[in-house]
């Protein structure tokens, strides 16, 4: 939740970037989604490299890292020195989300395992939903450097807590284990059906929720005539309406309705909620409450991924692999949804957004029916 407080620190702070450093609307979604660059290229690379070295340390440098980056940011003087440390901030933070579901493994008892996952999978929404809730009182009688302090303060009382508390935690240290090269486990990983269905899944819903999430306190302001703190309470309180998906997932799974239901029927059904977000004529009121209902429906998908990590590993010593292949596949998507979106809003308004998130989540559906049919064949075996 700390590492996804440097998602959540940006989008209500666009407004204020945007006056001050002079950055473009294709600028401020760079600044959104250039923190998933890293993740983007090299996730499933950082996650073999945890296997080897310890998820522990891992997770500790990756914290220490988003100190540094969200310190730097803080005092950047231009668009281009806040964009590296950005980067920066997406090195720190693919770090801690690759380590620690392993950790939380092999913490839980092996009947525990799906529900720590669907637990897992709320701590990007509840990170940056509770980091806008902070920057929407800061930001009114400050700027956003000191969102980045605040940020950047949040780094360091975990790095604190981690050196504290895992220490003493032997079941937290590094396994013995044979291991083949890292260009080898790469391609058993990516080459599997399961993991790589699970990438492209997550990638295009992740590309249609960030775009909703990313841009709508720009939408509030801009369209709406919002203020920005109002806009920043109201993102956060979509932002926060996805951990009831993640975690409704979880019941509805073990309550024994099929993965590929939850995941096909919230896309298709979430496609008309999306486009009406950014479709001309509807009505401001009705256009919030249609994005609460979208980041509440939809946020069962990640919640039914990531409870399919530990069916679909090659081998359960791939499991952090995998788990890097599909954060590979959501920062791919983040990545490309708001910079396409500032582009198409450009050319054509807010409604030819909705574009884009009808393609995504049609991609996502698609991508469901073929991880159930991948699913339900490794289980027959």
């Amino acid at each position: 939740m700390v590492g996804a407080f440097n998602v959540g620190k940006a989008p209500p702070a666009l407004p204020s970037i945007r006056e001050e450093l002079g950055a473009t609307l294709s600028q401020a979604g760079w600044i959104l989604s250039i923190l998933n660059l890293t993740t983007a290229l090299s996730g499933m690379v950082i996650a073999l490299t945890a296997d080897r070295i310890g998820h522990r340390r891992l997770v500790l440098a990756g914290t220490a890292i988003c100190l540094l980056a969200s310190l730097l940011g803080a005092f950047a003087g231009s668009i281009e020195m806040l964009l590296l440390t950005r980067i920066a901030e997406g090195l720190g933070f693919v770090a801690m989300t690759v380590a620690a579901p392993p950790l939380l493994i092999r913490l839980a008892a092996a009947r525990d395992h799906r529900r720590v996952m669907t637990l897992w999978s709320s701590y990007f929404p509840a990170g940056t939903g509770l980091m806008m809730l902070i920057a929407a009182v800061i930001l009114p009688s400050t700027s956003w450097r000191v969102v980045w302090l605040v940020a950047a303060g949040a780094s360091a009382a975990m790095v604190a807590v981690l050196m504290l508390s895992m220490s003493s935690r032997p079941k937290l240290d590094p396994q013995p284990s044979e291991r083949r090269p890292i260009l080898n486990e790469m391609a058993e990983v990516a080459s599997s059906g399961g993991p790589l269905a699970l990438a492209i899944c997550f990638g295009a819903y992740a590309c249609c929720w960030f775009v909703i999430v990313g841009f709508l306190p720009t939408l509030q302001v801009e369209r709406l005539g919002m203020a920005t703190s109002i806009a920043a309470i109201v993102t956060a309180g979509v932002c926060i309406a996805n951990i009831v998906g993640n975690q409704m997932a979880g019941w509805l799974l073990r309550g024994g309705l099929p993965r590929v239901t939850l995941i096909v029927g919230a896309a298709l059904s979430m496609s008309l909620c999306a486009a009406g977000i950014f479709a001309d004529g509807v009505p401001d009121l009705a256009r919030l409450i249609l994005a609460a209902i979208y980041s509440a429906v939809i946020g069962v998908i990640p919640g039914a991924l990531f409870a399919a990590l530990p069916v679909h590993a090659p081998r359960p010593e791939l499991m952090g692999a995998s788990t890097g292949l599909m954060l590979q596949g959501s920062n791919i998507g983040t990545l490309l949804g708001p910079p396409i979106t500032g582009a198409l809003v450009t050319a054509g308004g807010w409604s030819s957004a909705a574009w884009l998130t009808s393609i995504s989540l049609g991609v996502t559906a698609a991508a469901g029916i073929f991880l159930h049919r991948r699913e339900r064949r490794r289980l027959q075996r």
